[in-house]
């Protein structure tokens, strides 16, 4: 035998050696997660190929399925923040169909007006509806105050993510460093598998990639491009929480008129990026919580206030509605502007060259008028015209209304007090065509008013000192948050005989209950497009009844949506886990089969020393 097969065999023996430890490594660790799978590659020495050294450890990573991992960790962790909110809001509604809910509030205080409406007499039916109006404006403002909660628990969400970001992309810069400076295959292998995992924790807050550097670092940016990671130097993110929101608590890009927190980036190379604004974050639960807290929840909201609104002006004001007049060759529309307060818009609806488009004529007490953005009204594409109107407590008369508006439309629009008392005839004069003209105007004159009408200021504004509601945005847009400050008027609440009206004769009569009770049925009301029940910017048409059915079926189909949506994310997680376990994972199965393997072969190699011993032996004894 041979010296070189006695080298050889010992070379085998500490090969088979290291490969034990490897594979007895991957057995113990079969369960550590972040682990990859360990393997001993050995290379061959001498002339020939003839002897054989331990090698390198290498891990045994499927980069292919690890970046697919990422991907739908951040996925599922995107759709589990909306699907977990979604639910929260649509539990705030109630049960369709029971007493306590919103729709069976609604329906409750229906009840009560058609009740009031058959009895007008009756002390007790006057008091049920007072009751019953109490009990649906607290269900609003409840709603509307828990979406206030849940839009602040987004923004301590946002803060908590965006710390524990910060510690992971300093842990990966620092883990990148060791991991050029690694003295050894087996301590870089554990470093890679932290880093990995560093990363794969990351991925669960926002959608990363790595780029992979020669020196086995990597750089890590958003898949947007944002670098977050330059080897060894982490961005810095910082987030600049307001606490608790407001309902007029918006982001943004101006810092003097955002109301919420933003993420901003430093990076390595010294840029400083608004990550919110320039969209950077795309998934994970970042980006889920960015989306809950600035589009949806303040969606959710703006129903609550479009609701509040519309329950409040279906009892206090009048739908004044164009008639089509024609005067000197020209053609438009008389409307009663009677009683016209800030805030009570009027809507021209008219056809030019590029179409047909509404302009909004918006009344203000202010000099100059206040001027509010068009997606603060219930159509965002119109043209928002704003006018000056004397202030309480003048009443403006229809030449004071025609005269302001004549002075903003110009000369495309001849518009004039008409012979009748407030009412105002706006005339197309060569420019677009008018094809209607309404409005809704607020009857009462104050909250104590109990009219000759059939309208009432049933509901009140409890943030404006009780006052009316009129939609007006001088100070600001009282739509915004109005949910959460609808009240019963207190001057209804101690004289319930303000709910009918009486004949000459002092009987008490069911105009005023029965029109309350069309008003809040069958008229049908404009709702704003931010609401988001008529579709993607368009206003939706309907009775206030109508409008809560649709804001409980909108949100009860996104919860179900959202449910439906993060149950399918979560199988393609569940999907990338096992293929990423299957190529990168211990299977303990193959690590015993490959034990018993390596035991044969530490006991051939074994025999061949044994062999060697005898025969050395053998010659020594000659």
């Amino acid at each position: 035998m041979s010296l070189n097969a006695l080298n050889t065999s010992t070379a085998g023996l500490k090969l088979t050696q290291a490969q034990l430890g490897i594979v007895s490594q991957n057995i113990a660790n079969a369960g550590t997660v972040g682990y990859v799978r360990r393997t001993l590659d050995p290379v061959t020495t001498g002339p020939g190929n003839a002897g054989v050294a331990t090698g390198t450890i290498n891990r045994s990573l499927d980069a292919a399925a690890l970046k697919q991992l990422r991907l739908e960790t951040s996925g599922a962790a995107y759709t589990t923040v909306l699907s977990s909110v979604y639910a929260q809001i649509d539990k705030l509604y109630g049960t369709p169909g029971s007493s306590t809910s919103l729709d069976g509030l609604v329906n409750g205080f229906s009840s009560a007006l058609q009740t009031l409406a058959s009895d007008p007499s009756s002390a007790a039916a006057r008091s049920a509806v007072v009751t019953s109006a109490q009990s649906l404006a607290s269900q609003i403002g409840g709603i509307a105050g828990s979406v206030q909660d849940l839009r602040t628990a987004m923004e301590s969400q946002l803060s908590q993510d965006t710390t524990q970001a910060n510690q992971l992309l300093k842990s990966i810069a620092d883990l990148n460093t060791r991991v050029s400076q690694a003295s050894s295959d087996a301590n870089k292998a554990d470093l890679l598998d932290q880093r990995d995992q560093a990363v794969n924790s990351l991925s669960a807050l926002m959608d990363v990639q790595t780029v992979q550097q020669s020196d086995g670092t990597i750089n890590l940016i958003t898949t947007t491009g944002v670098t977050l990671v330059d080897r060894g130097n982490p961005t810095v993110l910082s987030f600049d929480t307001r606490g608790t929101l407001s309902p007029d608590a918006a982001y943004s890009t101006d810092p003097s008129k955002r109301g919420v927190g933003t993420i901003t980036a430093k990076t390595p190379g010294g840029a400083t990026i608004d990550l919110v604004a320039s969209g950077a974050i795309r998934s994970g639960s970042i980006a889920g919580a960015l989306e809950m807290r600035d589009t949806i929840l303040p969606q959710a909201q703006r129903q609550m206030d479009d609701l509040a609104a519309g329950l409040s002006r279906a009892m206090s004001d009048n739908q004044a509605t164009g008639t089509a007049v024609t005067a000197g060759g020209k053609s438009g529309f008389d409307i009663d502007l009677s009683g016209l307060k800030a805030g009570n818009a009027i809507t021209l609806t008219v056809k030019d060259a590029s179409g047909t488009r509404n302009l909004i004529l918006m009344p203000s007490y202010l000099t100059p008028p206040a001027n509010p953005d068009a997606s603060l009204t219930d159509d965002p594409n119109a043209t928002v015209v704003p006018f000056t109107i004397p202030a309480p407590p003048a009443t403006p008369s229809a030449a004071d209304i025609a005269s302001a508006i004549s002075a903003k439309l110009g000369s495309s629009y001849d518009v004039s007090a008409s012979g009748a008392s407030g009412t105002v005839r706006i005339l197309s004069n060569g420019g677009p065509t008018l094809l209607a003209a309404n409005a809704s105007v607020t009857q009462p004159a104050s909250p104590t008013d109990k009219g000759t009408g059939t309208q009432l200021a049933l509901f009140v504004d409890s943030g404006n000192k009780n006052g009316l509601y009129t939609g007006s945005f001088d100070g600001g847009s009282q739509l915004t948050g109005f949910a959460q400050r609808i009240a019963i008027n207190p001057a209804v609440a101690t004289n319930t005989a303000m709910l009918v009206t009486q004949t000459a004769a002092g009987v008490s009569d069911s105009s005023r209950p029965q029109a309350l009770y069309n008003a809040l049925n069958n008229t049908q009301r404009t709702f704003s497009a931010a609401s988001g029940v008529g579709g993607v910017n368009a206003p939706t048409s309907s009775s206030v009844t109508g409008f809560a059915q649709s804001i409980i079926a909108s949100q009860g189909a996104a919860a179900s949506s959202a449910e439906d949506l993060d149950e399918g994310q979560g199988i393609a997680l569940a999907t990338a886990q096992s293929r990423f376990a299957s190529q990168s994972g211990v299977n303990i199965d193959e690590e015993m089969s490959k034990l018993i393997e390596l035991q044969t072969a530490y006991t051939a190699n074994a025999r061949v020393l044994t062999a060697a011993r005898d025969m050395l032996d053998t010659l020594l004894r000659i």
